[in-house]
């Protein structure tokens, strides 16, 4: 069992940046791979960025060079870095932590990009 609590979710204005934080708990996190979603009104959740346990990344086109997803084993944190946000990127982003046919997710952050 982990659990996840995530965390800097905001208001912003177009052009700024954020960081969000998913702090784990309840089991080895570094066995995890981690992965950052998101579910604007509407639509469904999808994929922003995932993180292997060897550390390898993947984003969806529509953030590429602009957010980057990282992640500190020793403080069970997987980080999401998001710069130059759009209004576009308005939505509740979740944290999932999975492993094998395992699958964890947060409660979400709402992240709102406004002017």
């Amino acid at each position: 069992q982990v659990q996840l609590v995530e965390s800097g979710g905001g208001l912003v204005q177009p052009g700024g940046s954020l960081r969000l934080s998913c702090a784990a708990s309840g089991s080895i996190f570094s066995a995890y791979t981690m992965g950052w979603y998101r579910q604007a009104p509407g639509k469904q959740r999808g994929l922003v960025a995932v993180i292997t346990t060897a550390g390898s990344t993947n984003y969806t086109d529509s953030v590429k060079g602009r957010f980057t997803i990282s992640r500190d084993n020793a403080k069970n944190t997987v980080y999401l870095q998001m710069d130059s946000l759009l209004p576009e990127d308005t939505a509740v982003y979740y944290c999932k932590a999975s492993r094998l046919w395992w699958n964890y997710w947060g409660q979400g952050t709402q992240v709102t990009v406004s002017s």
